[in-house]
């Protein structure tokens, strides 16, 4: 039987609310599933001491290497980092990072084949980029490199000798000095980007894009897990649940916006995810695993790719907590089979 260990950072798998759901998964899906920590790695004894569900509790149990390893988060210590790689070089992992902002882009951009989906985007590394910006498109938004949730966002939109900017829904205006502050304070902070400003609304004036929840399923294959809009509230520039948005049901969103259309863009939807997605993952060198794509959709209808996100969370109004967590257990069955064929075959080629 195949043995599945899910790392994580936190010592107590009742902290980690999906735990129990992949524990559950494995259990439907014939998988024995134990959660651990890098500190609890015996490297020498290659021996885990994990946590099992059993009865209703986490019982504390022994394990051996697992056969494919769901790493749920980072190492938050430099010793768990050395724990971490050690088991990386050993045992299949099923997440990988795809790198920031900046580097999706530019990977995308070389690339070619998806380039026309792309908004012009630089990284911000001094006011002239900025004001290059400004000149070509005249609304621009600014973006951490490597935020999360929407955090971070600033819009700037150039209204005759003054700017236009919202930041987190405060709407402000400055003149070019004030706002070369701004950029100063921004730069020195942390990484961003400056990029074109592509309006997505509804018909009441909500922005809103569409994520794009796709996996890798137990024959290693791109699925859609599940597609839903976000809506952003009133006067603010994002769509992030976190930043105050809300979500609602696919069919219904497209029937209201797209009117006779909201079939065509539901399939287009549907296509671009796993297109993308197929694409996307031959960029890498190393295989991807689970992907949140966000799109968005403007006044013409062309689709424009706002971002690509590694381990993207569910919305809370959608009960796919199990899907994610199937499709997840199953690619790990999946990675554990093909491992252990690799490893038939070397073994039979070295005879």
């Amino acid at each position: 039987m195949t043995l599945i260990g899910m790392l994580h950072h936190r010592a107590d798998p009742n902290h980690v609310k999906k735990a129990y759901a992949y524990a559950a998964v494995a259990k439907a899906e014939g998988v024995d599933f134990f959660y651990f920590t890098p500190g609890k790695v015996n490297i020498e004894q290659e021996k885990i001491l994990g946590k099992a569900y059993e009865n209703g509790q986490w019982i504390e149990k022994e394990f051996p290497f697992p056969d494919a390893i769901y790493n749920a988060s980072a190492p938050v210590s430099e010793k768990a980092e050395q724990i971490v790689d050690y088991l990386y070089d050993r045992i299949p992992f099923t997440s990988h990072s795809i790198g920031d902002k900046l580097s999706v882009y530019n990977r995308i951009n070389r690339a070619k084949e998806f380039e026309q989906y792309l908004i012009p985007f630089y990284e911000l590394t001094d006011e002239q980029v900025f004001f290059d910006m400004m000149t070509r498109y005249e609304k621009v938004i600014l973006k951490p490199q490597t935020g999360h949730q929407g955090s971070g966002i600033v819009y700037i939109e150039k209204d005759g000798n003054q700017y236009r900017i919202n930041e987190a829904g405060i709407i402000s205006t400055r003149n070019e000095k004030q706002l070369l502050d701004l950029l100063s304070d921004k730069i020195e902070e942390q990484d961003y980007v400056v990029q074109q400003f592509i309006t997505s609304k509804t018909k009441t004036g909500h922005v809103f894009d569409f994520r794009l929840h796709v996996q890798k399923n137990g024959e290693g294959k791109w699925v859609i897990t599940s597609i839903y809009p976000r809506i952003g509230r009133l006067g603010t520039i994002t769509s992030n649940m976190g930043s105050g948005g809300y979500s609602t049901y696919l069919d219904v969103f497209l029937q209201t916006e797209f009117d006779n259309y909201w079939y065509d863009i539901k399939r287009y939807l549907e296509y671009f995810s796993l297109s993308f997605s197929n694409h996307f993952d031959s960029l890498y060198d190393h295989v991807l695993d689970e992907l949140g794509i966000d799109v968005g959709i403007d006044e013409d209808q062309k689709l424009w790719l706002f971002e690509v996100n590694w381990r993207p969370g569910p919305p809370n109004i959608y009960s796919v907590e199990l899907d994610v967590a199937k499709n997840t257990i199953l690619y790990a069955k999946y990675l554990a089979k093909e491992r252990r064929a690799l490893t038939r075959e070397y073994n039979r080629l070295d005879k």
